[in-house]
């Protein structure tokens, strides 16, 4: 058996017939293996080709068929299934000249003669388009390099080939035609709009497709790419950084696609990833790349050098990146721009690489790892410092502030170090402005921690009122000013743990709010002063007359809107006092008896902390303006965005949408499109807070103008999110609310509903104790059995799903009756199954249908009504029989022989209806009038 190939194909081709086409190969490729005899091998491959086409392996189809025509030209059989292969391969015009020799060998077979004219067809139509696109490439190359062309034919000509690179097919053209050259003349010419266009259509060439972005990096060259991020012009940096991002992505595997046989060709991308990431770390420090350009090169380096999941055991980027760059990094945060001979910056720079800092720190996995790190921060602070060279001090200093804002431990453990304090005093005491500002801010920055403010507290506090009192600087004073605010604060909300006098921190907030009101200050400064508010909103008193202060409130959200996105984590805590979302610890009354009586601290709330006021903090909010802001500060770019200002925006969000009233300003303002962000990414926290926010929108709000357009369907994630069973009662209820209102709106989100696996959560909660919880369930279910998928699922033997539904429906409250009812009505009226289903789940059902049929409210009445209408429609002779021998005839003859009554209307037509039915079926005589 094992040798003869003639059994063996015999074996292959049963298997081939039962639909086993594994095995069918296994047979075929043993038999090639063994087969001497030419003939019968041609009709092997021939029977493995058809094996391949059936499991959509086209280039194997067409390679076996291959094999047979070589050795018989004219099979037919061989030649149709390779002309199949080559067409789904897009090689028309081969696939074509295949279906040819079929029809001259037999003229009359239909099949062949439909292939030819299909394909005859496709490859007109191909030509036409491939020739259009050729000409129209070449035409638009020729537009855009023409000095002599108007500007809006240049224009519309360099948005054309940026829309056509984003097609795949459109992509390939370009690149066919020449087309790398031509964009690399167009970045050549210097002009702004020309680089954009061809920096965005390389970004498109090079999205998804492995081969072309390795072929692109090595015509183009990663050195241009980098020269062209390096210029001082914002867009044009964006769409570069963007470029780098679409190749890195494409690189890394964002490809699905298949090669075949040039699959050896592009696999190795691991030198060309590593040339980009050395010169991202070369454009950190280097003093010709401008501040946008440094700004996107950290941000490429936050987005793809630690590793997205640390279920990944790979973490060799983030440590290739500390032997390569990390003085290169700890050299931004030090730079100090009032110094001559810095490096080009924006305002986000620095806090950028302090980000980018700490999510290296944390991307490492053990101690020796962590040790090299603090080693070479350590070594780099100690190169630094010279008693002799104030400059290179406060560089050092200035590093010490960036690890601060960074991995806040190893900044600490440098401030701890011999000589850093000691350092930071004589700064403070320097004539020199810049090196008191320094000093005063590495202070700042070195309190964020209540076990390190203890330290600080007793050295810095002197400190800084100090050069508060002594210098004429507006500058160092508002700083000097935000320490002593965040020494001041460090109690927390905690009433009673005062650090100043009463009274004093409502004056270091007025002083704040002035400074923040004053637009001849620059906009760092002022960024200081909102500063200090976050830490001093922590006081109930300075928040309600921070939130009294209108003009205050506008500065800040006008400068939340500005370039300078440093200040979003200052403004989201200061929001976050204002509305008192903040984790609250749960005070337990008879531990803080406890806490008395052993003379313990105990946290006491300060009254304008109630309910009320809160309230009353967030309308003025509201009428301010906060929610534009927020949809502002949502947008900012992730790196300085981080995780955990995402989640103090979502509790700010949280706590806006609270009242009802107050959410269709929400909506208005765009908050409904900010909440999507914050509800797909960011700490798990936070992701609950922005979903239960989005919930409780979704609920009441017309969901097309609360999410436009596709955004609606991003939606429906996080508020199924919301169902599992950690989640609070609350939580859960508002979900199924808005889910309610969601299903009821399309069938393509009640759908995506099914879709999200939210079924068997709305199911459970069905069978919740909790009155209205349960109720929402059942009329979130009521909205969705129009589904197809969710009618199955009542269908089905073995589950309790349709007894639940009927049983609801006997239920006392109006409510649940009436979306139980509805449920059930519309269910018994598409599915005629689920009517004969319904008399075997509980032996309850015909009293319950009656007590549907005679309910007081005209709704539940009407529905039940319309059950009994589907089951005497069902086809089902018994069934009608059964009903019409109860109480339910009696009920159905005094409804429908009522007089017509527009408020009954409803309930007397359906009512008639199943009478008029029931004579149908011969159950009942017709009315006879007496003669």
């Amino acid at each position: 058996m094992m040798g003869d190939p003639n059994q063996l194909k015999d074996e292959g081709n049963k298997h081939f017939q039962a639909g086993d086409i594994d095995k069918a190969i296994e047979c075929y490729t043993s038999a090639i293996k063994v087969c001497k005899d030419k003939k019968v091998l041609g009709v092997i491959h021939r029977n493995r080709s058809a094996c391949y086409l059936k499991k959509e392996n086209y280039a194997n189809a067409a390679s076996d068929a291959s094999k047979a025509i070589d050795i018989d030209a004219a099979d037919i059989k061989a030649l149709y299934r390779r002309c199949q292969a080559l067409e789904k391969l897009g090689k028309l015009d081969m696939a074509f000249k295949d279906v040819q020799r079929c029809a001259t060998i037999e003229p009359k077979n239909k099949t062949f003669l439909e292939t030819l004219r299909r394909l005859g067809a496709e490859i007109q139509a191909k030509l036409k388009t491939t020739f259009s696109t050729d000409s129209r490439v070449q035409n638009m190359f020729e537009i855009l390099l023409d000095e002599e062309m108007e500007k809006d034919k240049r224009e519309k000509a360099a948005n054309n080939l940026i829309v056509l690179s984003r097609d795949d097919a459109g992509s390939e053209r370009i690149f066919q035609n020449n087309g790398v050259p031509l964009l690399l003349n167009m970045i050549e010419t210097g002009k702004s709009e020309m680089i954009l266009a061809a920096i965005r259509t390389l970004s498109g060439m090079c999205t998804g497709h492995k081969a072309r972005a390795m072929a692109i990096i090595h015509m183009v060259g990663i050195d241009k790419i980098c020269s062209v991020m390096a210029v001082d012009n914002e867009e044009i940096a964006m769409a570069a950084c963007n470029l780098f991002q679409c190749i890195n992505d494409s690189l890394t595997g964002g490809d699905r696609r298949e090669y075949g046989k040039e699959e050896a060709l592009v696999l190795d991308a691991s030198k060309d990833l590593k040339t980009i990431l050395l010169s991202l770390l070369e454009m950190v420090a280097n003093k010709k790349v401008s501040g946008h350009g440094r700004d996107q090169a950290l941000n490429l380096l936050c987005r793809n050098v630690p590793r997205k999941d640390k279920k990944e055991r790979d973490n060799s980027r983030s440590l290739f990146t500390i032997d390569n760059g990390l003085k290169k990094i700890l050299k931004v945060c030090g730079q100090v721009t009032e110094l001559p001979d810095q490096l080009p910056m924006t305002e986000n720079t620095q806090l950028i690489a302090s980000v980018l800092l700490n999510k290296i720190y944390d991307d490492l996995k053990c101690d020796p790892e962590r040790d090299n790190f603090r080693e070479i921060c350590d070594h780099y602070i100690k190169s630094k410092i010279d008693p002799n060279d104030m400059d290179k001090t406060i560089h050092a200093i200035n590093t010490i502030s960036g690890l601060l804002q960074g991995p806040f431990d190893v900044g600490n453990a440098l401030v701890g170090h011999q000589g850093i304090m000691e350092m930071m005093v004589a700064l403070c005491a320097s004539e020199r402005e810049v090196d008191q500002m320094v000093a005063v801010e590495a202070l700042i920055h070195s309190s964020s921690k209540m076990s390190r403010a203890s330290f600080i507290i007793t050295n810095g506090v002197s400190l800084l009122k100090d050069i508060y009192k002594k210098t004429k600087n507006e500058r160092i004073k508002i700083r000097a000013l935000v320490g002593l605010c965040k020494l001041g604060s460090a109690g927390g909300d905690d009433y009673s743990l005062r650090q100043f006098a009463e009274g004093s921190t409502e004056k270091l907030a007025k002083q704040c709010r002035k400074w923040l009101c004053n637009p001849q200050i620059d906009t760092k400064t002022r960024n200081w002063a909102i500063e200090g508010l976050a830490y001093l909103t922590n006081d109930a008193d300075v928040k309600d007359d921070f939130v009294e202060d209108e003009l205050a409130l506008k500065a800040m959200f006008e400068l939340s809107k500005s370039k300078d996105k440093t200040i979003l984590y200052s403004v989201a805590c200061t929001l976050v006092n204002c509305t008192n979302c903040y984790e609250k610890k749960e005070i337990i009354p008879e531990l803080v008896q406890l806490a008395k009586f052993s003379k313990q601290h105990v946290p006491e709330q300060h009254p304008k902390d109630k309910k009320d006021f809160i309230q009353r903090r967030v309308k003025r909010l509201l009428k301010a303006g906060v929610t534009s802001a927020l949809a502002v500060m949502v947008k900012a770019d992730n790196s300085i965005l981080t995780d955990q200002t995402k989640e103090l925006l979502a509790r700010v969000f949280l706590a806006l949408s609270d009242d009802p009233k107050d959410r269709g300003i929400l909506v208005a303002e765009g908050g409904g499109k900010a909440l999507i962000p914050l509800a797909l990414e960011g700490t798990p926290a936070g992701k609950v807070k922005a979903s239960h926010a989005l919930a409780k929108i979704a609920a009441i709000s017309n969901p097309e103008i609360a999410f436009p357009g596709e955004r609606v369907y991003e939606v429906v994630r996080p508020l199924v999110s919301l169902l599992q069973t950690d989640r609070d009662g609350i939580q859960n209820y508002e979900a199924l609310r808005s889910l309610t209102n969601l299903a009821g709106f399309s069938e393509k989100l009640r759908v995506k509903i099914v879709k999200e696996k939210a079924l068997p959560e709305i199911e459970n909660y069905m069978f919740e104790d909790h009155e209205q919880i349960r109720q929402a369930a059942t009329e979130c279910m009521c909205n969705l059995v129009t589904c197809k998928e969710v009618q199955d699922r009542y269908l089905e033997d073995g589950n309790d799903k349709l007894k639940l539904l009927v049983l609801l429906c006997g239920e006392d409250d109006d409510k649940l009756q009436m979306a139980a009812a509805g449920g059930l009505a519309m269910l018994t009226a598409v599915q005629k199954k689920i009517c004969a289903k319904l008399t075997k789940v509980t032996s309850q059902w015909l009293e319950i249908l009656q007590r549907l049929c005679l309910h007081t409210d005209l709704k539940v009445q009407h529905r039940g009504l319309v059950i009994v209408y589907n089951m005497l429609n069902s086809d089902d002779s018994e069934l009608g029989k059964k009903l019409i021998e109860s109480e339910l005839l009696e009920i159905l003859s005094v409804i429908g022989k009522a007089e017509d009554n527009p408020k009954k209307q409803d309930a007397i037509d359906v009512a008639r209806m199943c009478l008029v039915k029931a004579m149908d079926l011969g159950l009942i005589k017709p009315f006879s009038s007496p003669s």
